[in-house]
């Protein structure tokens, strides 16, 4: 399996792309067809519900023939070009779905499932999308009744069809022979909503190329063999779950189980029952399947290795995964804009590397980190990551401007990122240019603080954000979710940052939240956080 060791040292904080592995010229398309060729009778997708009464199942021949039904019938309704949105949790036909729309030749766009109608609204909105699929409701979301209440506004939406109603659906695909389009690997393939952590969202244009591609890398890198099953309970309207999971799991021929939604028991038992290989999640995720009380009396023993990102994943959270489950860890960073995934550790990396870097880019990722004024700084030095390869993203949808400020004229996307870059490749990521705080005109990076109260026993879940100070300008605030049973006071943890971090970055106001506000995909929007505490609605203890 190819797995790439830098044999270079680097003079400045650019890493040219490696070139062993080749970019395919391939569509959505054309991965499921050559898995179908390869391994018709193989188990390509196991819906993974609650209920084992409904964990239906696939070979890839039967997702394929499913798939092309779906195309068929979309090809009644849409042209090819057109954008069809998709609104629900994890169920099966999301997969077939993405598959069936890639077929197609339309552009899949996802929408979060906890999104209000005025969310909603906005989304099918600003894509213009002429279909939705969704489900008449979940959990508390009342999902039919809001796309009534918003259709007025929405001229370009002429269907809407209901999941319960998919039989139907695919029997309107008519004649077999109906042809399907030829469909480019540089195609737009989905449009996806950045994750609003830091407020308006943006679609992100994902090509066909693009998105198979870091697809079929990610899942080497991550160990990925030929078959293998894998339980993830990313969301399939996040790229951790349409690109990393569905397309990482057909580049190697092997089982995609999709979680209905994520609950940590239904995760654990979903591992022990289908004999995953893989599993992954957001650090909020793992942090609750570590702490749940069935973990112990599950059978993991088929998991070799589990991966995370989309967030600062604690060095702690890494050692305990690999010493309490005798698995490999792999930590993943990237944005929507660039596909899903641009660097990532490698299952033999170094203790010291999985817990404190993200890991080298890629196969075919080019990427350095500048300064303000664009220039490359020295190996070690902080800057603004930026990315250029086949993964960085077509453009935000209809949004030019956006579009110009993030990839600028020579391909790189600035990624709004900062970090540095070791004389080996490796990458740190110290936090968001926009999360930065400027205290009395010092700058202060979150995730330094946060790496550090990980390390405290009482803590479970922690985010540092700045806050409006009158005489610093901003002042370092702690939101912190306790371990259950354990007990801290905001002068306990205030030592243990200083122990670690100069005096001014110990947080001077204190905050115990029983949950942060999440992103679907799992993200803790701190914009939210500093909202309420300027409100009043959290107060410091």
């Amino acid at each position: 399996m190819p797995s790439y060791a830098p044999a270079m040292t680097l003079a400045s904080s650019y890493w040219p792309p490696d070139t062993s592995e080749a970019v395919h010229e391939t569509t959505i398309g054309d991965a499921l067809r050559d898995a179908a060729r390869a391994a018709p009778d193989r188990t390509a997708v196991v819906a993974g519900m609650p209920d084992p009464a409904d964990r239906r199942r696939w070979t890839y021949a039967e997702l394929l023939h499913d798939a092309e039904l779906v195309a068929r019938s979309l090809l009644t309704r849409f042209e090819p070009g057109e954008h069809v949105a998709v609104w629900a949790p994890n169920v099966p036909e999301w997969v077939i779905l993405q598959y069936g729309a890639a077929l197609a030749g339309l552009v899949l766009v996802t929408v979060n499932p906890a999104y209000t109608a005025t969310e909603l609204e906005y989304v099918l909105r600003q894509s213009r999308a002429a279909g939705l699929f969704l489900l008449p409701e979940y959990r508390t979301n009342p999902m039919a009744k809001s796309v009534e209440s918003v259709r007025p506004a929405l001229p370009d939406l002429r269907e809407a069809i209901l999941f319960t109603e998919w039989h139907g659906f695919i029997a309107a695909a008519g004649s077999a022979e109906l042809p399907l389009p030829e469909v480019r690997p540089g195609d737009a393939a989905a449009l996806l909503y950045t994750s609003g952590t830091t407020g308006f969202p943006k679609g992100a244009v994902l090509s066909h190329r693009g998105m198979t591609n870091d697809a079929r890398f990610i899942a080497q890198r991550w160990g990925m063999a030929e078959g293998d099953v894998m339980v993830n309970p990313m969301p399939l309207f996040h790229a951790g779950g349409c690109v990393m999971a569905v397309l990482g799991a057909v580049a190697q021929l092997g089982t995609y189980v999709p979680v209905l939604a994520f609950d940590p028991a239904l995760v654990l038992e979903l591992i022990e029952t289908e004999q995953a290989a893989l599993s992954g999640g957001v650090p909020t995720m793992l942090i609750a399947m570590m702490e749940h009380p069935d973990l112990p009396r599950r059978d993991l023993s088929s998991l070799r290795s589990v991966g995370s990102g989309g967030a600062p994943v604690p060095a702690d959270l890494v050692r305990r995964i690999e010493a309490t489950l005798d698995v490999r860890f792999a930590i993943v960073f990237g944005q929507t804009e660039c596909m899903a995934v641009a660097t990532m550790t490698r299952l033999d990396d170094t203790p010291e590397d999985k817990a404190e870097t993200v890991g080298l880019a890629l196969p075919q990722i080019e990427l350095k980190v500048t300064d303000p004024s664009g220039e490359l700084v020295p190996p070690g030095t902080l800057g603004e990551l930026c990315i250029r390869g086949f993964s960085v993203m077509n453009g935000y949808y209809d949004m030019p401007e956006a579009t110009a400020s993030a990839i600028d004229v020579d391909g790189w996307l600035h990624t709004g990122d900062l970090g540095t870059m070791d004389e080996r490749g490796y990458c740190k990521i110290q936090g968001r240019l926009k999360d930065m705080i400027i205290r009395g005109g010092e700058n202060i990076y979150p995730r330094e603080i946060e790496a550090v109260l990980y390390e405290h026993p009482a803590v479970s879940d922690v985010a540092v954000a700045g806050v409006p100070d009158e005489r610093w300008g901003e002042q370092v605030a702690a939101f912190v979710c306790l371990a259950d049973g354990a007990g801290a006071t905001p002068d306990e943890l205030s030592a243990h940052v200083r122990e670690h971090l100069a005096a001014y970055k110990v947080p001077r106001s204190w905050v115990f939240v029983d949950a942060f506000p999440l992103t679907g995909s799992g993200k803790i929007q701190k914009f939210v956080l500093r909202e309420q505490y300027v409100k009043g609605e959290l107060e410091p203890s």
